[in-house]
């Protein structure tokens, strides 16, 4: 299901980590699945200082009127 290069490229990093394929398609999902909503590991988000709550979903499109508010122009 994997093409050839990512399936060789995810071997070679599952041998680095010293963990089978399996487990590592499995952390690759889990942290994909998790990230994707919560922020992940970015530091931005992960910092309660300059960010606090959860990350709205229309966060890109919508950019300006988290930074700055509902202003009129």
């Amino acid at each position: 299901m994997l093409p050839a290069r990512l399936r060789t490229r995810a071997i070679a990093r599952a041998r680095q980590l010293g963990i089978s394929m399996g487990e590592f398609i499995r952390r690759s999902m889990e942290s994909m699945l998790t990230g994707a909503r919560d922020g992940g590991d970015d530091p931005l988000i992960a910092d309660a200082a300059v960010f606090d709550g959860p990350v709205p979903d229309d966060l890109a499109s919508n950019h300006d009127r988290y930074l700055y508010g509902d202003r009129e122009q």
